[in-house]
């Protein structure tokens, strides 16, 4: 099984930035994809950005706003926010497909990393 650790998460004011880290460990895994989703309280969760192969695909509330980018060789993941708004308020939690070996694939959620946005 592979573990996935978010970092970077905090209190920020309206307009600032933050970097979120996810960084995945475990034996014998090749990340196809990883992605950020996020909870606010008394939301359902939704999907923040994505990478997959390269390509990335964003939420609509967070384009142009947020970049998502993915380190393979690492495992790891990064999600810059910028010009952040009170409503990106959330816990953000990293999500990744891997490969495990021929025709074994799996996926792993994080535990999560709190955004405060303050007005």
């Amino acid at each position: 099984q592979v573990q996935l650790v978010e970092s970077g998460g905090g209190l920020v004011q309206a307009g600032g930035s933050l970097r979120l880290s996810c960084a995945a460990s475990g034996r014998g895994f090749s990340i196809t994809a990883m992605g950020w989703y996020r909870q606010a309280p008394g939301k359902q969760r939704e999907l923040v950005a994505i990478i997959r192969d390269g390509t990335t695909n964003y939420g609509d509330s967070v384009k142009g706003r947020f970049t998502i980018s993915a380190d393979y060789a690492k495992s790891t993941a990064y999600l810059q926010m910028n010009r952040l708004k009170p409503e990106d308020t959330g816990e953000y939690y990293c999500v990744a497909d891997y490969d495990l070996g021929p025709g074994s694939r799996s996926g792993s959620w994080g535990r999560g990393t709190q955004v405060t946005v303050s007005s």
